[in-house]
């Protein structure tokens, strides 16, 4: 079992939950083929909608990769591939600011640049930090 940080608007997140889907890296196959069934996904939203809403910096979702299957779907013109995720239900987002200091992902200089990649590995220490914040009451 893995955990993955997936980079990923607000607007984009909530729908992705309303669907019980992930899609990554604006709907490219590589990162969903890297996921297994039951590794954890957290999103991390830098900002409300993509690309111009206001800045955030909040984990904003949280689930598990459910089952092997990754297809394409078909919106018009765009073809984005998904995987199915089981969500679990947050008491709240967890604004960055709020735990980096206990996060290895933010312990290394420079470190928001690997966010540009989109999908990145995320320590099991990180997950579980994101995952307790997010399920107390705000």
């Amino acid at each position: 079992m893995s955990g993955w940080l997936g980079v990923v608007s607000r607007s984009h997140v909530e729908l992705g939950v309303g669907l019980g889907i992930a899609q990554v890296m604006h709907g490219k196959r590589a990162g969903l083929a890297r996921m297994k069934p039951g590794d954890w996904l957290v999103y991390y939203s830098p900002r409300t909608a993509y690309p111009d809403g206001e800045p955030l910096k909040a984990f904003t979702a949280i689930g598990r990769i459910a089952d092997d299957d990754i297809w394409q779907a078909d919106e018009g013109d765009f073809h984005p591939y998904r995987r199915r995720v089981d969500y679990l239900a947050l008491e709240r987002e967890v604004h960055l600011a709020e735990v980096s200091a206990q996060l290895e992902l933010t312990a290394v200089p420079n470190w928001g640049y690997q966010l540009r990649r989109g999908l990145i590995p995320l320590a099991e220490t990180d997950l579980r930090v994101i995952r307790d914040a997010a399920s107390r009451p705000a």
